[in-house]
């Protein structure tokens, strides 16, 4: 009966007991990581991240913590990310472009993300323009055909390994590093690249096929050489035979019997014992 007249002192006991269990106890979920600090100091880590890990068999769950003397710091296992914000980067041929990039990221030591940046905010504030500068100092030993050939894979890994380094100064490991959009200025600048780059692919083109009419002249040239080598072997075995086919071909361009190189218009009149003929007359 007191407990129907007189709740609150049994509601405040409630409320009480929810604050207390709750500054005792915290549910840690399997993509956070829970940093606890201790009066300002690191003390220890629940569901640090591990390569390899599999999903329900981390430290994710249940942990305690000392009463308004516990801190927990929560950081979270996922692959994270932050934009670049688009700047100008001047290449080797002298070619002004505008990049915008990005990188992923996943803090993997928590400890050292506190000490050095406090949160995983400032991780990627701290990246963002270590990103930028490596940019720069890749691209700009480069020209800008690099960004469009197959070279651009081995420019992205450099960056990437560049960031990492600095990366590992904040309990980070990087992931991914990629270039969204690498554009020149509009106007001039952009025309002109186009027209030497157009330039440039015309002479590779009229160099490849110089160099193919070369190799083909002298394919050819063999080609003939060995014909007369071949023809020469035959014909020195049968002279007379030699002699007959050379007057075949003789008389075909001549007379034009068959249409292919005259078409017979012309009139010869000739003895029939005459020496050009002899052929006709059959061996003796």
């Amino acid at each position: 009966m007191s407990l129907i007249r007189n709740p609150i002192p049994w509601v405040l006991g409630a409320i009480a007991f929810v604050i207390l269990f709750s500054s005792v106890f915290a549910v840690v979920p399997e993509t956070k990581q829970a940093l606890i600090v201790r009066l300002g100091k690191p003390r220890e880590i629940a569901n640090a991240y591990h390569p390899n890990q599999l999903f329900g068999q981390t430290g994710a769950g249940v942990i305690a913590r000392i009463p308004f003397v516990d801190h927990v710091v929560w950081i979270d296992k996922r692959v994270l990310d932050f934009d670049m914000q688009r700047q100008p980067v001047l290449s080797t041929d002298q070619l002004r472009l505008e990049v915008d990039a990005f990188a992923r990221y996943r803090i993997v030591d928590p400890l050292r993300m506190y000490v050095s940046a406090g949160s995983e905010e400032r991780v990627g504030e701290a990246l963002r323009p270590i990103l930028g500068s490596a940019l720069r100092n890749e691209l700009g030993r480069r020209p800008f055909a690099a960004l469009l050939s197959p070279e651009r894979g081995e420019v992205m890994d450099n960056i990437q390994e560049g960031l990492a380094r600095v990366a590992r100064q904040y309990g980070a490991e990087i992931v991914d590093v990629r270039i969204k959009r690498a554009d020149l200025p509009d106007g001039t600048p952009l025309e002109s690249a186009y027209q030497r780059m157009r330039t440039a692919r015309q002479q590779e083109a009229l160099t490849i096929r110089a160099q193919g009419m070369q190799q083909a002249q002298i394919i050819r040239a063999d080609a003939d050489a060995a014909a007369s080598r071949v023809y020469a072997a035959s014909f020195g075995k049968d002279a007379e035979f030699y002699e007959f086919y050379r007057a075949m071909q003789s008389y075909r361009r001549t007379f034009g019997v068959d249409g292919q190189d005259a078409p017979g218009d012309s009139t010869v009149v000739l003895s029939p014992d005459n020496e050009y003929l002899r052929q006709f007359r059959g061996r003796p």
